[in-house]
């Protein structure tokens, strides 16, 4: 039954993680200023350009999931994407008691993300994805 499944679970799949990132990029996109502003909020050097990256990551990686083009790679990106973001910007164990549950349910949704991400990265799109028809 799982065999049949195979490829529209794994289109779903990647439609629902670039659910995830698509909105985010864009937001940032929209709201740069804001963006850098966050960015800078946490101490990271080279506020301006940290958030130019966020958007291309997020959106061009976002786009390249949905599509299945440079999956393997544009999923790898995403996953230490992710994973830097959480240590950064859902570090629960520095933040007031107050906001601890909800930066670590933040962080652990982000670990998570990446875990999904690194299984696209290590076996593709599946076959309906333009990397499919490519190497057809």
């Amino acid at each position: 039954m799982f065999n049949a499944l195979q490829n529209p679970l794994s289109l779903l799949g990647r439609v629902l993680i670039a659910v995830l990132f698509l909105p985010a990029g864009f937001g940032k996109l929209t709201g740069f200023a804001g963006t850098v502003g966050y960015i800078s909020s946490v101490g990271l050097p080279l506020p301006t350009l940290a958030a130019v990256l966020a958007i291309v990551v997020e959106i061009g990686g976002g786009l390249a999931v949905l599509t299945g083009f440079g999956t393997r790679i544009a999923a790898l990106a995403l996953a230490l994407f992710t994973l830097t973001a959480s240590f950064f910007f859902h570090n629960y164990w520095g933040a007031p008691a107050d906001q601890q549950f909800m930066q670590q349910l933040l962080f652990f949704k982000n670990i998570a993300v990446a875990g999904g991400l690194f299984t696209l990265a290590a076996w593709g799109a599946g076959a309906w994805s333009l990397d499919a028809r490519r190497s057809a």
